[in-house]
């Protein structure tokens, strides 16, 4: 079993998320700890953060409070539900949240069962609690938990790869092409996208663009891609370097079967609604570009919106990390097009979604409850706003939770010792 542990400063988002995951019924909410209980044993956002409220109002001044966990069996083991909340409650209790409100969901949207768990890393007096040798207890915790629960194992390279993540190409620091490779031959094996626009909006996010190119060879009409490293604006820094250089993985033939095998497999897949709701909520939610990327940001979705010389909006493409799936705008609802946002974030008009297209949260209303206010997730707790801050770049806009499969990745010693003595050799003829 491998855990991630990710702290952000965005408590509704982590609670939105995985709310929308049982709301659209792709999740259940399998244990509570010291949370205020509803009538029924459902809950709304806003009935879950109000567990919390205390604890952030109290904080002195810890930015990134909220803490995001995963707990990921092998996908061969079978865990019951109870099985997952014993192993909840004694992995929290080993790192030092017993004490805490926290709450765990099941998600069972992907072939791999397994359990996000929300907390925040602050006590009732306001006080960070301790992460010191975190990552070593955690690995200790998942250990004990395998062999009590008969679990299968997780090996060594596993846990190697759950410490590692994807990293941005940086054009000054050299040897582009090892850095260009150790991205464009994984995120294949990752990440499901059925355009090149969708590919290269995720490429983006690492500071490199695919372009095709076609050309004619030997009489005949061919097609090729080529890779271009890009600077902190978006903007060419480098040299193509063609996508032979980088596997077969990396050229337009196998990006043409993968394309065509996420289309089928993203048919009617259950984190398009799930995605489409929360995005729903944060174009109502904000009015602004930058509010609205740090609103979904907190819940591992990234925005890449594309523009012309003249500033319009012509595209926007949705990354969601929980899930490793591309969306463009388009596809997930036409009122979610590239023109919708142009025209509230450029002309301010602000768009008419429609009461049908807006998602549904379900709100147990009792005797026990009616005090409790109505939902308004755009507005709830203002004071959490006022202590986040988030900066730009994958990472942070995941709080350090990022997919599992974000490992074998940039260390390709093989591949760039070889770039390496390519380049001895080349310069040694000159």
């Amino acid at each position: 079993m491998i855990a991630k542990i990710g702290r952000s400063g965005n408590l509704y988002g982590a609670l939105a998320y995985n709310q929308l995951k049982v709301e659209n019924e792709n999740g259940q909410i399998l244990f509570a700890n010291k949370m205020i209980e509803t009538a029924n044993g459902h809950y709304s956002v806003v009935q879950l953060a109000q567990s919390f409220a205390p604890y952030l109002i109290a904080n002195r001044n810890t930015e990134k409070h909220t803490l995001h966990i995963s707990l990921n069996p092998d996908p061969k083991d079978t865990v019951s539900d109870d099985k997952f909340r014993e192993m909840a409650q004694q992995y929290m209790r080993e790192l030092g949240y017993s004490e805490q409100p926290f709450v765990v969901f099941k998600h069972t949207d992907i072939d791999r069962t397994h359990i996000h768990i929300v907390s925040v890393c602050v006590d009732e007096d306001g006080k960070k609690i301790s992460d010191k040798f975190e990552k070593m207890r955690s690995m200790n915790v998942c250990r004990e938990l395998e062999r009590k629960h008969g679990l299968i194992p997780a090996t060594d390279k596993e846990h190697k790869q759950n410490d590692k993540v994807f990293r941005s190409v940086d054009y000054r620091a050299g040897d582009v092409k090892s850095q260009i490779a150790s991205v464009v031959r994984h995120l294949p094996n990752y990440y499901q996208y059925q355009t090149l626009g969708e590919y290269n909006a995720l490429l983006s996010l690492f500071n490199v663009t695919a372009e095709k190119i076609e050309g004619e060879l030997q009489g005949k009409m061919r097609q090729g891609l080529l890779y271009i490293p890009l600077n902190e604006k978006g903007d060419r820094a480098g040299h193509p370097f063609k996508a032979s250089l980088f596997g077969k993985n990396a050229g337009l033939p196998a990006l043409e079967l993968h394309f065509a095998k996420c289309k089928t497999d993203l048919k009617d897949h259950p984190t398009k609604q799930t995605l489409k709701a929360a995005v729903t909520i944060a174009l109502k939610a904000t009015s602004d570009e930058l509010s609205f990327k740090k609103q979904l940001g907190g819940q591992g979705i990234n925005v890449v919106v594309r523009r012309n010389d003249t500033g319009r909006i012509y595209g926007i493409t949705f990354i969601d990390h929980n899930s490793k799936t591309v969306w463009n705008g388009s596809r997930l609802g036409k009122e979610l097009s590239a023109n919708t946002f142009n025209d509230y974030w450029n002309n301010n008009i602000k768009p008419d979604i429609k009461e049908r297209d807006e998602p549904q949260v379900k709100i147990s209303r009792s005797k026990d409850t009616e005090d409790l206010p109505a939902e308004e997730p755009h507005h709830l707790f203002d004071f959490l706003n006022t202590t986040e801050k988030h900066e730009d770049g994958l990472i942070e806009a995941l709080g350090g939770l990022l997919p599992e499969a974000q490992g074998e990745d940039y260390e390709e010693q093989d591949f760039a010792n070889k770039m390496k003595k390519k380049r001895k050799r080349q310069r040694g003829q000159k």
